[in-house]
């Protein structure tokens, strides 16, 4: 009886572990197929119609970048002349822009609102468009340095965030950097009456310059004043070693691996080499011979311009590669005023 007794339980003990194991092995299933499901199914899914959702977060976060830093106050960056404003080139993208005036007028500009410095740009002086270089911000310090360079030689300046950048609002993309270019210029242009208005490009700014003055072309057959070309990049010639606004997104590890990178679509071109065989204005290159830009690339798009125009109106300044300037340090130059005057006053 209790042999029986002992097997009848030995057996409901063998099919209660059978029945715990199949629910486990059920479980797992089930946590393994959901799984399965939100990495096929709902992450591919989010990140197509999340885009949009995706883009607001990634804006947001860039706005805080860089930390402790406030773009609104630019005597911290020791422009006490100098104004903050925000400017609108289409619905839903905010661009922080500095106006800095000529450096003779800094204590009276002590104190004043964005009405005396908007007034201040029909005061016949030349109004420099600063368009500056890839990633950071109006703030760096090159961007500082060329800005007090020409407030110092008695011109106006500003220096314009492009979308994507700093405190601006919007994703960077070639097109909406030259449409921002573009407002820039035309806010200025209604404002300085006949004053001269040069574009200054660095870098990525060279190709904004040439892209915003064939545009304007093009678009109203504005010939812009000037332009100096600092730093030049050919895009034709040069290798990237990665997309040129891909710092703009977050890096996540294996991204690229089993989705298209955020920035795949987003294709840059710049071809200054056929904007400068379209462009009319006088145009002053300068660039380092140390700069990791090759200078040879840069004489070739000059040998261009050159050819589209004269060598009366295009000039090239080449600075000694011993001194050190690389890419960002031609503002440190002692020569550079009187450069930069003389191509004023050939304007």
């Amino acid at each position: 009886m209790r042999q029986r007794n002992n097997k009848r339980a030995e057996t409901t003990s063998a099919r209660t572990r059978v029945k715990v194991h199949k629910k486990k092995t059920e479980s797992w299933w089930k946590k393994s197929s959901f799984a399965l499901f939100v990495l096929l199914i709902l992450v591919p899914f989010t990140l197509i119609v999340g885009w949009e959702l995706f883009q607001h977060i990634v804006n947001k976060l860039r706005i805080k970048v860089p930390f402790f830093v406030d773009l609104s106050q630019p005597v911290d960056f020791s422009l006490n002349h100098t104004i903050n404003m925000y400017l609108t080139p289409e619905e839903g993208i905010s661009l922080g822009v500095w106006h800095t005036v000529p450096q003779s007028r800094w204590r009276e500009a002590q104190g004043k609102d964005l009405a005396w410095y908007e007034s201040t740009l029909n005061d016949g002086v030349p109004v420099f468009i600063h368009l500056h270089g890839n990633t950071g911000t109006r703030a760096a310090t090159h961007r500082v340095g060329v800005a007090k360079v020409l407030s110092s030689l008695g011109y106006h300046v500003l220096v314009p965030d492009y979308r994507g950048f700093g405190d601006s609002s919007g994703e960077p993309k070639e097109a909406g950097l030259t449409t921002d270019a573009i407002h820039v210029y035309k806010w200025v242009k209604e404002r300085s009456g006949s004053s001269l208005v040069v574009f200054w490009g660095h870098s990525l700014g060279t190709g904004v310059s040439t892209n915003t003055a064939v545009k304007l072309i093009e678009q109203a057959g504005i010939v812009l004043d000037g332009i100096i070309l600092e730093g030049t990049f050919h895009m034709a010639k040069e290798k990237l070693p990665n997309h040129i606004f891909s710092w703009y997104y977050w890096k996540i590890p294996g991204w690229g691996y089993f989705f298209q990178q955020p920035w795949a679509k987003n294709e840059v071109i710049f071809p200054t080499e056929n904007n400068l065989r379209k462009i009319k204005s006088p145009l002053l290159f300068l660039h380092a011979e140390d700069d990791p830009v090759p200078i040879q690339n840069v004489q070739e798009l000059y040998k261009v311009a050159v050819s589209t125009q004269n060598s009366e109106r295009v000039k090239f300044v080449s600075f000694e590669g011993s001194l050190g300037y690389l890419h960002n340090g031609l503002y440190k130059d002692p020569r550079l005023p009187d450069i930069i005057k003389k191509f004023v006053l050939s304007l």
